[in-house]
């Protein structure tokens, strides 16, 4: 097996590679059947595409989805035979009013080399940003609306997925402007949005923007419910995932690093959710040592987990982490109170770029990690070494 150049690596090797044929703005993953759907960031004209890494060491582009003009289609989740694809109006073009596609595209995989579409679920405003699955038929989205700020959560029955149907919502109180809800926050000063919620149990964990961090009951999926929140204060914004670790009352939460900005650095933090009313921080994740990169100018920071969902490795004390310019890396959280870095892997910059920028992560059940990466550099497969 050939191992591919990376500018660091700790018990970690880099295995496999695709450019994405010259189109590597990836974002989410997710794997299916020996597929890869790999959602791209919309900066060119492909919004999907499908690699087949049967062989993971030499992963091969075998079908295209193409986005709607003016929309990014940057997200991806399976549900079956069926490949869910988010549609929100595009960052990278000046659109006209109504012109992009917002909301979920759904199509059927059943012959993975040719994605089907056989159903929509529309909605008004910028669209789906991003959605999660867990007990069928049901997958959850964050989405906009008219007369509400920001996204908000709906759930979604897929019964019939060429008419899916939402059956329940839950929003942060002052969201729904068209209610004349009282707020507590000032919408100029931060941004309340639902990022995404992974579901465990008959709970929803989320992270929600400026908001922090929130847990909805979802046992009855027609009238979530309101279990806590925490809010970080001035030292948190862009609260993005929120993963709860399996058989444990452990929960990881991501602020997003958005900026390159030297003090504006994003945390992950540990938090213990025993007393499930009362969410408490009881360590952060170490800060990848030994990089100056922040202070070149590039995005140094934390992205987004590998999330553990069902058919993926699912470990209730080792946890994957992108860090944009820091690459991949992993840590042991056995100990809430001193979680340690036991492995990462920084490949070489693609093309044309000063640093990687790793964005999103998935592992399988035999342990290959695959990333992407947020600009040129596509889709990368990794080993562990133990």
């Amino acid at each position: 097996m050939s191992v591919l150049p990376a500018v660091e690596a700790e018990n970690m090797r880099l295995i496999g590679h695709t450019d994405l044929d010259g189109r590597g703005d990836g974002n989410q993953i997710t794997i299916a059947g020996g597929y890869a759907y790999v959602g791209h960031m919309g900066v060119n004209d492909i919004g999907t595409s499908v690699v087949d890494v049967s062989d993971p060491t030499a992963p091969v582009v075998v079908a295209r989805l193409e986005r709607p003009p003016y929309t990014m289609t940057h997200k991806t989740q399976v549900l079956g035979d069926l490949l869910l694809v988010n549609h929100q109006r595009s960052r990278f073009e000046e659109a006209p009013d109504g012109a992009w596609s917002a909301g979920m595209a759904i199509f059927d995989i059943s012959t993975p080399t040719r994605p089907r579409q056989i159903g929509m679920f529309e909605v008004p405003g910028l669209g789906i940003h991003r959605m999660a699955v867990g007990d069928e038929p049901y997958v959850y989205v964050s989405r906009t609306d008219d007369g509400f700020l920001g996204r908000y959560l709906s759930i979604i029955d897929l019964s019939d997925p060429a008419r899916p149907e939402e059956v329940g919502r839950w929003w942060l109180p002052g969201q729904h402007v068209a209610a004349d809800e009282p707020r507590s926050w000032d919408p100029a000063e931060r941004n309340v949005r639902l990022h995404h919620g992974l579901p465990a149990g008959d709970r929803l964990y989320c992270g929600w923007g400026d908001a922090g961090f929130v847990i909805i009951d979802i046992s009855d999926k027609t009238a979530p419910g309101f279990v806590s929140h925490v809010d970080f204060g001035p030292d948190s914004s862009d609260t993005h995932t929120a993963l709860k670790l399996p058989g444990r009352d452990v929960v990881l939460v991501v602020d997003e690093q958005l900026t390159s900005t030297i003090g504006q650095r994003r945390e992950v933090r540990v938090m213990d959710v025993a007393d499930e009313q009362h969410p408490r921080v009881v360590s952060t994740l170490p800060v990848p040592p030994g990089f100056d990169l922040r202070r070149r100018g590039f995005r140094f920071g934390p992205h987004n987990l590998h999330e553990m969902r069902s058919g993926t490795f699912i470990d209730p004390n080792i946890v994957h982490l992108t860090y944009f310019a820091a690459g991949l890396r992993v840590y042991d959280v056995g100990d809430a109170r001193h979680p340690v870095e036991i492995a990462w892997l920084v490949p070489e910059a693609p093309p044309g770029r000063d640093a990687i920028q790793f964005n999103d992560v998935l592992v399988t059940e035999e342990r290959l990690v695959y990333a992407t990466d947020r600009h040129v550099g596509g889709l990368y497969v990794i080993e562990h070494e133990s």
